[in-house]
């Protein structure tokens, strides 16, 4: 289950940057290629929680800011041989209009 909330428009961010969202699961990245292509990740770098957004996006891959890792945008893999994953999100375009998939939060009796 997962709920979409629209976020801004592809023009908000540019070409080859980065946008930050606030979200109840935390802070999640938005990244725009140079061919215009976007793509949401957990704004944190799974080596040391390195701000994302703040890194250089280069092709399908984000370079992280602290340590240089190469994150790849559409799996949130970290480019060997480095190893860990920042959690990706289903994002859509319509209109121009950015929207982002967020797992629902079920809560459950104890």
């Amino acid at each position: 289950m997962s709920d979409w909330i629209e976020i801004g428009h592809i023009n908000d961010i540019p070409r080859q940057g980065a946008r930050v969202v606030n979200t109840p699961q935390g802070d999640i990245g938005i990244f725009r290629t140079a061919e215009d292509e976007l793509f949401a990740l957990r704004d944190s770098c799974p080596h040391k929680g390195g701000s994302l957004s703040q890194g250089i996006v280069h092709g399908r891959r984000v370079t992280c800011p602290l340590h240089n890792w190469h994150i790849e945008l559409t799996t949130g893999e970290a480019v060997a041989p480095d190893q860990g994953c920042a959690a990706v999100y289903p994002i859509r375009i319509d209109g121009g209009r950015i929207s982002i998939s967020l797992p629902l939060q079920i809560n459950q009796a104890v």
